[in-house]
């Protein structure tokens, strides 16, 4: 039936390729609402949109969230671009686009700045939401083919090469941006899962050494000398950064925001946010709001957590070892 509609197209003098029609489905089949303020943030979601091959149902405005969502009876995929956007907007927002992309069951993205860092991962860290901070064109096509199952379209009114070319300069982007997430998410074996049983190693007999914040510091200083010497990225353990600031934290009396945390794990913000989230499935670390700013979460060690960081202090100053 196929060859026999291929024939027939071509009978009419219309060369067929296979792409026919490609971006049309997969507009019909994805709808797409996008929310944003700056002109230029909703030209670059409208251009990524287009780019996955998904069709753009509504543009909105926070300023009008949730009259305009209540006038749209389904969206697939919530793309939202909350870069410039006032935290107070952000915390009255984000509750209701999390509620909506659940009622709909509706892929959400959300790009920020990480100046929103806090309050966004106040309302949808360890969520279904994607967390792009200060990411990448790229990595938000990526996000949205990547949560979708879709593949990039192509315009029907181009010529067979300039589609060939197009499609592979796409696939190139996106294979670049994977690549990249890839190389930065690659969890492998080094935080043990919640339902392990992990149980601190015994440190032996003898007094226990006791640590102080100030070695933890000087731990995470010397890590830090490396890149004076090294590119930076020969050496990301992100997970280990956020554990040693913790530490030292908790040694000190203080509280570690989600954004501090992110500085100090030493890798792109939406890298660090989803090892925020390893580690919280993990079991070693959790969320504590900020008793002072509701919009503001504390990240903390668990009890799991302190254990491992204090059998690890204990075990090395026995044995007379430096941190690493």
């Amino acid at each position: 039936m196929v060859a026999a509609a291929m024939c027939a197209a071509e009978a009419k003098g219309h060369r067929v390729t296979g792409f026919e029609g490609f971006e049309q489905h997969a507009a019909a089949a994805r709808r797409a609402v996008i929310v944003a303020d700056d002109p230029l943030a909703v030209a670059d979601a409208e251009a990524a949109v287009r780019h996955a091959g998904v069709a753009v149902t509504a543009t909105i405005f926070f300023a009008n969230l949730t009259t305009a969502l209540d006038d749209i009876t389904h969206a697939d995929l919530l793309l939202v671009d909350a870069t410039g956007v006032p935290v107070e907007t952000l915390d009255g927002a984000l509750p209701v686009l999390a509620a909506r992309a659940e009622r709909d069951r509706a892929q959400l993205v959300v790009s920020f700045g990480i100046e929103a860092i806090d309050v966004v991962s106040l309302h949808l860290l360890g969520g279904p939401a994607t967390l792009l901070c200060e990411a990448r064109p790229e990595e938000r096509v990526a996000a949205i083919v990547l949560g979708s199952g879709t593949k990039a379209g192509f315009n029907a009114a181009e010529r067979d090469a300039e589609r060939l070319q197009r499609l592979n300069a796409e696939v190139a982007r996106i294979a670049e941006a994977l690549a990249k997430l890839a190389r930065d998410g690659d969890t492998g074996e080094g935080v043990r899962g919640r339902t392990d049983d992990f149980v601190a190693p015994d440190t032996g007999a003898g007094p226990v050494p006791t640590v102080s914040a100030a070695t933890v510091r000087g731990a995470i200083r010397a890590r830090r000398l490396r890149e004076q010497f090294f590119a930076s990225d020969l050496f990301a353990d992100p997970a280990w950064d956020m554990l040693l600031d913790l530490f030292a934290a908790r040694l000190e009396g203080g509280n570690v925001s989600v954004s501090s945390l992110c500085i100090a794990s030493a890798v792109p913000p939406t890298t660090a946010l989803r090892w925020i989230t390893t580690l919280t499935d993990a079991g070693l670390v959790a969320r504590q709001e900020d008793p002072a700013d509701k919009r503001r979460a504390f990240i903390v060690l668990t009890a799991r957590g302190v254990a491992g960081m204090q059998g690890y202090a204990e075990a090395v100053a026995r044995a007379g070892l430096g941190w690493a």
